[in-house]
């Protein structure tokens, strides 16, 4: 199973902004300790140390860009998502995001995820600060999506951008499963530059205003460097 969540290190202050896309991490990564965009880091999986699982992260990263289906239903998709979003109510959520998963699998030529819209994200607080949540998983073997679309705290409904990045993310773990046979599909630099793409063109932003993302390396690890990808044209 792979686990989207927020981890507040030990000692470590994150500062939080409205908006921006969301970053996972897969459980059972010993040392693992990854941010959403929301706050301040994006990380990759270290590199692996297993040779089997180094050709896997490899693939993962040489992957070309996805070829994009026609942008006008897939923003519609989003904006009906959104609709429902505001409503509250988690079965319409559910459906306006089976249609647009639907008709993104169908796309690639893959059968669609199952996606199940739950409620208040689970974490956890210590001292008063929330230390962890959960936004979404994604499970290989059952081909399914989970999704929670309240806020962990005060319990209110996500932003769109924010599930919809959520549910790309995991979907991008559906692809690796489905089109690559890669279901161990690892976060690396060419796996989170499909979730950047996939999420633009659902959100209609104009060639001219994306930005690439920069990454730069410490030790095994990248993480994008937000003050330059800001300035890196796609």
């Amino acid at each position: 199973m792979y686990k989207k969540i927020y981890q507040r290190p030990a000692g470590n202050r994150v500062n939080f902004s409205v908006g921006s896309s969301l970053v996972v991490t897969r459980s059972g990564r010993p040392g693992a300790v990854v941010a959403p965009a929301t706050f301040r880091d994006v990380l990759t999986d270290p590199f692996p140390r297993r040779a089997a699982s180094r050709q896997s992260y490899l693939a993962s990263d040489a992957r070309p860009r996805l070829a994009l289906p026609p942008p006008g239903p897939v923003r519609e998709l989003y904006v009906a998502f959104s609709n429902a979003l505001a409503l509250g109510k988690a079965p319409a959520v559910r459906t306006a995001a089976h249609d647009l998963l639907a008709h993104l699998s169908t796309h690639f030529g893959v059968s669609a995820p199952a996606v199940r819209v739950l409620g208040v994200r689970p974490h956890q607080v210590e001292d008063g600060v929330c230390t962890y949540q959960l936004f979404g998983d994604y499970t290989p073997s059952t081909e399914r999506i989970r999704v929670w679309m309240r806020t962990a705290i005060r319990a209110q409904v996500s932003s769109p951008r924010a599930l919809l990045n959520t549910l790309l993310h995991e979907l991008c773990h559906h692809l690796d499963n489905t089109v690559w046979s890669s279901p161990e599909s690892p976060h690396t630099r060419g796996f989170f530059g499909r979730v950047d793409d996939l999420y633009h063109h659902a959100l209609g932003t104009p060639a001219d205003l994306r930005r690439r993302l920069h990454w730069v390396k410490t030790g095994s690890i990248y993480r994008i460097d937000w003050a330059r990808s800001r300035t890196a044209r796609v």
